[in-house]
C-alpha cells in the first residue's frame, strides 16, 4: 500500500498549480493529498498592505510541518527565506523554470514604447530600481494582490502595464498575456524566481527519500549560489537584490546586483566556480559586493 503524504500549499490558483504539479510528479510514490495553509503573506496581500518579511508566506506552512500536521511543503522558491527554520530542509529543488521577468501591457505595447509617464506596477523594490534605472520617465506605482487579481486590474486601466515572474505565468497557463520578456541587462530576476522548493522535516528520511526523485541538481545548485549571495548580503524580502545563476557541464556562474531605490546607483559583480561549491560562490560574490558598498544600497526604509 503506498503511503499518504499531506502536502501543504498556499490557498492561491499560482500555489495550487504548483503543488498538484508536485503531486503529480510524487503520484509513483505515494497518495498525496494537498492541504491548503492560509499564510500571513495571504492576507496582507488580499488587504492590499504590504509585505513586511518574506517569511509573511512561509511561516504558517513551516509550523504545519514542525507540528507534523503536513508532511511536506512546496514554495516558490524566491519566498523562502536564506534561514529555513530549525528541523526543516530544503529537500529538493524541482527542474527551474526560465527566472526572467515580463512585461503585460494594456495596450500590447513594449517597454521601449510605452509613452512617458506610463504607469508601471509592481510591488518589488528590485523590478522598481531596475525599471527606473532603464526608464527613469515611467510612473512607476505600487502593484498588490495576486497574479489574477493585478492582470485584471491593468486591464481595468489601473496601470498601462504590469511586471511579473514567466514562471508564474507558464505554471496558470496565461502566457499568452505577455507582451515581451526582459533580459538581464534591463531586469536581472530574484533570488530563486523560477524555481520551486519542496520543504520536509530534516528527520523525515520516508518523506525525504520520497521527494528524492525530484530534484534537479543543476536547479539545486543554481538556486544554492543566488541564496548564498543573498544570505551573505544579509539582505531582506524588500531589499533591491537581484541573481541569475547558470549551471553547464559542472560548471556555475552567478551573477548579482544591488540598487538603489529610485534606480539610481548599481553594483554588479559576476564570479563562476564548480556547481558543487555553488552556495559558497554565491557567498563570495556577496563579499565582494559589500566591498564596493553594497550594505548602503540595501538598506531599503520601511514600506
Amino acid at each position: 500500500m503506498r503511503r499518504r503524504l499531506l502536502l501543504g500549499a498556499r490557498g492561491s490558483a499560482l500555489s495550487r498549480a504548483q503543488a498538484e504539479r508536485v503531486a503529480a510528479s510524487l503520484s509513483a510514490e505515494a497518495a498525496v493529498e494537498i492541504v491548503t495553509v492560509k499564510t500571513t503573506g495571504d492576507r496582507l496581500s488580499a488587504s492590499g498592505q504590504p509585505i513586511g518579511w518574506k517569511g509573511d508566506f512561509t511561516r504558517e506552512l513551516d509550523q504545519a510541518l514542525l507540528e507534523g500536521r503536513i508532511d511536506l511543503a512546496v514554495h516558490s522558491l524566491k519566498d523562502v527565506p536564506s534561514a529555513i527554520p530549525a528541523g526543516l530542509v530544503l529537500a529538493a529543488v524541482p527542474r527551474r523554470e526560465d527566472p526572467c521577468d515580463v512585461l503585460l501591457s494594456r495596450d500590447r505595447l513594449r517597454f521601449s514604447e510605452l509613452p512617458r509617464g506610463a504607469r508601471v506596477g509592481t510591488a518589488s523594490p528590485r523590478r522598481r530600481a531596475q525599471l527606473l534605472a532603464a526608464r527613469p520617465d515611467l510612473a512607476v506605482a505600487e502593484a498588490r494582490g495576486n497574479v489574477d487579481t493585478r492582470i485584471a486590474r491593468l486591464h481595468e486601466g489601473r496601470w498601462d502595464a504590469i511586471v511579473l515572474a514567466r514562471a508564474g505565468l507558464a505554471r496558470l497557463g496565461r502566457l499568452e498575456e505577455i507582451v515581451e520578456a526582459f533580459p538581464d541587462e534591463v531586469l536581472l530576476p530574484a533570488v530563486g524566481q523560477g524555481a520551486l522548493a519542496v520543504i520536509t522535516r530534516e528527520d523525515d528520511r520516508e518523506t525525504r527519500q520520497a521527494v528524492s526523485g525530484l530534484d534537479h541538481g543543476d536547479s539545486h545548485a543554481e538556486v544554492l549560489a543566488e541564496r548564498g549571495l543573498l544570505a551573505g548580503l544579509e539582505a531582506g524580502c524588500r531589499a533591491p537584490v537581484a541573481a541569475r545563476s547558470r549551471v553547464a557541464a559542472g560548471n556555475l556562474t552567478i551573477t548579482g546586483a544591488v540598487f538603489a531605490v529610485d534606480g539610481s546607483r548599481m553594483l554588479r559583480g559576476d564570479a563562476e566556480g564548480p556547481a558543487v561549491d555553488a552556495a559558497a560562490i554565491g557567498r563570495g560574490l556577496a563579499h565582494g559586493l559589500l566591498e564596493k558598498g553594497a550594505a548602503a544600497l540595501i538598506e531599503v526604509p520601511p514600506a
